[in-house]
């Protein structure tokens, strides 16, 4: 059965996307830590991040990485987090996370009940950056 990411990636599940490339897409949580988690995502259903190829692990963390710049010019945080737990979604996913403190990453704080246009204007912010840096495969 297709993980719940799948189903996001092919279209099934509604996702507020950031990027899309043949490898991986970058799109925000429903149930942020903080205004622009994202999760990094690859196409491939892998399970344990520890099974990626090793060029595909690479990519990931190139666009987390470029994510994560726009995140921060975005929302100006202290740093911006990364983490993978895998323990929800039998898909390998890399969080970026704005943080301010290190429990701005304990994940008893998601907020389930984000507002719509909260999470839109995140990703449009996180898109703004990516753009004007260049980055290509920013989705729409």
């Amino acid at each position: 059965m297709a993980s719940v990411f799948t189903k996001i990636i092919n279209g099934e599940l509604p996702g507020r996307f950031l990027y899309k490339d043949d490898k991986c897409v970058a799109f925000l949580t429903i149930a942020p830590l903080k205004p622009g988690h994202t999760l990094v995502v690859p196409r491939e259903e892998i399970d344990h991040w520890i099974d990626l190829p090793a060029d595909l692990a690479a990519h990931l963390m190139i666009v987390a990485q470029q994510i994560g710049r726009a995140i921060q010019a975005g929302f100006m945080p202290a740093k911006v987090a990364t983490t993978i737990l895998g323990l929800e979604v039998p898909h390998t996913h890399i969080h970026v996370v704005p943080i301010n403190a290190e429990s701005d990453m304990h994940f008893e704080k998601q907020d389930r009940n984000a507002k719509a246009e909260d999470l839109d204007a995140a990703a449009e912010t996180i898109r703004q950056h990516l753009r004007s840096v260049g980055v290509e495969g920013v989705a729409d």
